[in-house]
């Protein structure tokens, strides 16, 4: 079983595997028979990469991932996270496989095929680092011969968020390094209520880590997160709140500039304060006055986080979501789970989020968006043989694109069938 228990605000899950759906899906939905009932999913849109195994129940078999790791005060580029990939792929296929019991025919010990299709994230992300998984993607569609399921790295962050915390219609807050949404959903798809302007929250903090020269592993944001819980004083940096959207990249400019003249106190390996310890004072700071990386990194995600927070509240109140769902690496932050459940709090509303080994981008997310599609295809189809299977899904349609909206995919297909569950939303679903 995994180390790490799942949070769920208001009580705390145990760390069970395999991990259930909700228990109201249609049980047409949730049958295994003697047919393949297994995805294999690949995600590499950035700079990790992992290969998730998961079942047609949303028990997840194995979920193995790397991460490209750069020195401190560097990014990563595409080309050298592209091969990164490409040099670790094939080990965490095999890894997968193994933990799933599975031959690399992906067959059980019986010499049966368990796996019934592969997906990939088709978009948005990094042009070299998604084609290097694409083609892998292809290869295993081809030599298993199962489909090849395309799928949006937004929606798979999504419906994992559902999957583990049983969130059943929450407002959405998506937050990573290259995506930053505020999202409900809403005939048929993940509607985006707001958004960034210009840059993602996750490239924000990375950038003023980078500024700081705190470490990149295992990722840059959790050393700004730890960093924060030593600041003490608030400095003044700009709220940009334009309507339901948000803009970083002033914020980001004059995060930077202050970064410059910070004194360097973080140390990664001393023990860390408690989470309160950095709300203990209310004390400001100009910028004349001599200030700590710690307090660059508090005002950083109070201030941001704060924006955040304020653009998701006002879309529970305009859907009437009666929970809030965090989803996306940034997801992760501790900092961010407290003011979002506090803001639920004062709303009577719950606030879900996940812990790293589902937040972070895996391949797990992407098997079990790929299962999602394939099997609201499989449900529809009048002939579900494999042949049907692998026109319905070809090869030739296993390309990528960094311009992949959230809501250019047609979530319907399978949430109505989870509405079939309730009687009367099954009925306004099939008018």
């Amino acid at each position: 079983p995994p180390r790490h228990p799942v949070h769920y605000f208001g009580r705390r899950l145990p760390a069970v595997t395999p991990v259930p759906v909700m228990s109201d899906l249609s049980p047409r939905q949730h049958q295994e028979d003697n047919s393949p009932s297994l995805v294999l999913g690949i995600e590499g849109s950035a700079n990790k990469v992992g290969v998730g195994i998961v079942s047609c129940k949303g028990a997840v078999r194995a979920n193995p991932r790397r991460t490209y790791v750069t020195p401190p005060g560097t990014g990563f580029l595409p080309r050298e996270t592209a091969q990164h990939h490409r040099a670790v792929i094939l080990e965490l296929v095999s890894e997968a496989l193994a933990e799933a019991s599975l031959d690399s025919h992906a067959c059980d010990d019986k010499g049966k095929r368990r796996v019934a299709a592969v997906a990939y994230t088709k978009g948005p992300g990094m042009g070299g680092p998604l084609v290097a998984c694409a083609v892998v993607a292809r290869t295993l569609s081809l030599l298993w011969r199962v489909p090849l399921v395309d799928v949006n790295h937004c929606v798979a962050h999504i419906e994992m968020g559902r999957l583990i915390t049983k969130a059943r219609d929450p407002a959405v807050l998506y937050v990573s390094g290259g995506n930053t949404q505020v999202i409900a959903y809403n005939n048929g798809r993940y509607q985006i209520f707001g958004e960034t302007i210009d840059i993602a929250i996750g490239n924000a903090l990375d950038r003023v880590a980078r500024a700081l020269h705190l470490p990149n592993d295992p990722a840059p944001g959790l050393h700004v997160e730890n960093c924060a819980r030593s600041g003490k004083r608030l400095l003044d940096l700009p709220y940009a709140v334009k309507g339901m959207d948000v803009s970083f990249s002033g914020l980001l400019t004059k995060a930077e500039s202050l970064s410059t003249r910070a004194k360097r106190t973080y140390d990664r390996n001393a023990p860390l304060p408690p989470p309160e310890a950095c709300l203990a004072s209310d004390a400001s700071a100009s910028d004349d006055d001599e200030y700590t990386d710690a307090d660059v990194c508090l005002t950083l995600q109070e201030t941001c986080f704060a924006m955040l927070v304020e653009t998701a509240e006002r879309a529970m109140s305009h859907t009437g979501a009666d929970s809030l769902l965090l989803v996306g690496g940034v997801g992760c932050n501790k900092r961010l789970q407290a003011m979002a459940e506090a803001m639920c709090a004062e709303r009577g509303a719950f606030c879900h989020a996940t812990d790293e080994r589902f937040c972070i981008d895996n391949g797990a997310m992407v098997a079990w968006a790929g299962w999602n599609q394939y099997n609201a295809w499989r449900v529809g189809a009048s002939d579900t043989s494999d042949e049907a299977a692998m026109k319905a899904f070809p090869v030739s349609n296993g390309f990528c694109t960094q311009r992949f909206r959230t809501d250019d995919v047609y979530a319907g297909a399978w949430r109505n069938l989870e509405e079939e569950g309730d009687e009367p939303t099954a009925k306004k679903a099939k008018s």
